[in-house]
């Protein structure tokens, strides 16, 4: 029989070790020939990135030699960093941003020139051309200002020749299976890609003089071209109202299989595939659906779901007889596996875990629908205190914690997450949050949030725990709000102008959103212009809802974590809440980490943060966690009262 004991407290078998214990991240993979690729993201390797091949022999083998790793800082969030042809594998090498080329037993070399300063020409979203003569990439170039373009690299030596240049932004390029033309995505200041872009098609090497506008503008965004086998150009357009998928026919596109749902995410980093074309020339592609995404064929007749035990689906890729792609459930951890089709049979190729939890230890999530401002509904994903072993005291209901999740335009994912799992497994409610503005359901939806960042989606965040509070899921007294990068923005405005948490955790969050308009990297330096307004007309409306302008309201103990080489949101911001905290005798902790940069990649960082922060909850809530959970500092800790 479970025993009882108090939320909070519960012996776990997922520790802080156990979050990256024989844990690798799998950003991306893709398919050449015979063989599967993919990225592993090592955090026992420092957060080295390792292209891993498996070839027809079933065995997995590392590309890279150790002191490589294949990593783009094109937009800083960087994705798509190789592409492979023949037995060569072509990559962006993340020490210099150099590309390199690598066969099998020989050391890597270059194929770009040192550039004029360390790591100030990058190169994103590569593909080689069929004869092997080219590769055509997006091209960044860091000086005084910010350069971007498409370029084709000839592989057999000399100067890159530009295809497309002369607006801010270029993505997803993509050549056609003969060769001949190449298709790319562009857009300018202050549109994000999820805002407006324009896809656009040119004959190989005339590049944008000859370029052809297929679809897009200012309102509608375009995501992820592809040509199929026969030629044809397809891509997905929200001018619906919904990312959904369509094919060029010389007309702004023919719309296939039309839904109310969503066939694409936001294009934060380079390489989505979320559908891919078949060795017979049929469409298999992923949407949005009411647990999580589903995976299926397009054909004449409409969509035919494939059934598998997944809720999501990345980098699809084809293969004989079905695709590869990176899955996950909310029982299952992020996988790259082989998918048969139509039959859904499934084998793993790499699983990011090795080994796993007992089921009866993990909190299955459920969605949940909920009540907000404006006679309005929003979403979130719900996972209740799970352990076999403990079960809570009748009379007590059980601490939440409220994530918001980054971007803000981003979503929560059901996917198992040791990270969730880590409290849930302890006596914590945990609640994802889809405030306003996420992507999932559609442009409506992803729209709220213009104009109103730091004001609807705390909103959503307060509603949503509160309502999981009167419906008996938490404690109304033990709420805490938990968040990174923009989500940390989200919490920060939580804690200072709500009096509803209990506690709050920012990882590498926004304190002066005015800060931010002035003092980030290009591709998100007039996001804010649609979040919030016109930097810096509307600089009264940053200082509104800046929370380093507020501290005076600040009455919630906090713990703040940051990255030293953030190039995103500066160390500063951190540095500047924790002064407001400390000058007002707030309790706090301020966590820096030398050589992280806007997130933590390194195994004995990731470990810290989740202990420090169980033991701040536990201090500030009142109960005491298990598992030996490393000390805390906290300033002002004479303030804490139970």
């Amino acid at each position: 029989m479970p025993a009882t004991a108090p939320y909070g407290s519960w012996t776990s078998p997922i520790t802080a070790d156990r979050l990256v214990e024989a844990f690798v991240g799998l950003p991306y993979s893709t398919v050449h020939g015979d063989s599967a690729y993919w990225l592993e993201s090592r955090p026992s390797e420092g957060g080295r990135q390792v292209i891993v091949r498996r070839g027809p022999d079933g065995d997995n083998v590392d590309v890279l030699p150790p002191d490589f790793s294949a990593r783009t800082l094109v937009h800083e969030y960087g994705g798509a960093c190789f592409a492979v042809h023949g037995d060569a594998v072509l990559f962006s090498n993340f020490a210099d941003q150099r590309l390199y080329r690598i066969t099998p037993g020989t050391p890597p070399s270059p194929i770009t020139a040192e550039p004029p300063t360390p790591r100030s020409v990058r190169w994103a979203d590569p593909v080689v051309t069929p004869d092997g003569m080219w590769l055509v990439a997006v091209r960044e170039r860091q000086g005084d200002e910010v350069v971007n373009d498409v370029v084709a690299v000839p592989l057999a030596g000399g100067e890159p020749t530009v295809i497309a240049e002369g607006h801010d932004f270029f993505g997803s390029p993509r050549v056609s299976p003969d060769g001949a033309k190449v298709a790319w995505v562009s857009w300018d200041h202050p549109r994000m890609p999820w805002d407006g872009t324009e896809l656009w098609e040119a004959s190989l090497l005339k590049g944008a003089d000859a370029a052809r506008l297929v679809a897009g503008g200012v309102e509608e965004s375009i995501s992820q071209p592809c040509y199929a086998p026969d030629g044809t150009l397809h891509f997905v357009s929200d001018r619906t109202g919904w990312w959904n998928l369509y094919a060029d026919d010389g007309h702004r596109g023919r719309p296939l299989a039309p839904l109310d749902a969503e066939f694409s995410g936001p294009d934060w980093t380079f390489g989505q595939a979320s559908y891919t074309f078949g060795n017979d020339g049929s469409l298999v592609a992923t949407w949005s659906g009411d647990t999580g995404q589903c995976l299926g064929i397009v054909g004449a007749g409409g969509l035919e779901t494939v059934r598998t035990p997944f809720s999501s689906f990345a980098s699809l890729a084809p293969r004989p007889g079905g695709v590869v792609a990176i899955v996950g459930s909310g029982t299952m951890a992020p996988a790259v596996v082989e998918i048969d089709l139509p039959s859904g049979a499934y084998r793993v190729l790499k699983a990011s875990r090795s080994g796993g939890v007992d089921p009866a230890y993990l909190s299955v999530p459920r969605s949940v629908e909920f009540p907000t401002d404006g006679g309005l509904t929003a979403h979130a994903i719900f996972y209740p205190p799970t352990n076999a072993d403990f079960v809570g005291p009748p009379d007590e209901r059980p601490p939440l914690i409220v994530l918001s999740h980054g971007g803000p335009t981003g979503a929560a994912r059901t996917t198992l997450d040791y990270g969730i799992q880590f409290w849930t497994s302890r006596g914590i409610a945990v609640v994802d949050v889809d405030y306003g503005g996420s992507t999932g359901y559609g442009r409506a939806y992803r729209q709220r949030l213009q104009g109103r960042w730091g004001v609807l989606d705390v909103d959503d965040c307060v509603n949503c725990a509160l309502w999981l509070a009167a419906q008996g899921e938490a404690d109304g007294a033990r709420l805490v709000i938990r968040g990174g990068s923009a989500g940390g923005y989200t919490t920060l405005c939580a804690v200072t102008f709500r009096d509803v948490f209990a506690a709050g955790s920012s990882h590498y969050g926004v304190a002066d959103a005015g800060a931010l308009a002035r003092d980030t990297h290009k591709f998100e330096s007039r996001y804010l212009d649609g979040l919030i307004g016109p930097w810096p007309g509307a600089q009264d409306i940053y200082e509104a809802r800046s929370p380093i302008f507020h501290t005076d309201q600040l009455r919630t103990p906090l713990i703040l974590f940051q990255g030293l080489e953030d190039a995103v949101v500066p160390p500063n911001q951190a540095e500047m809440m924790a002064a407001a905290l400390d000058a007002k005798g707030v309790p706090h902790a301020l966590v820096m980490y030398e050589g992280e940069q806007h997130g933590f990649r390194k195994a004995a960082n990731i470990i810290r943060t989740a202990g420090l922060e169980l033991a701040f909850f536990g201090r500030v809530l009142g109960f005491e966690p298990a598992n030996n959970i490393e000390d805390l500092v906290i300033v002002h800790a004479e303030a804490l009262a139970h």
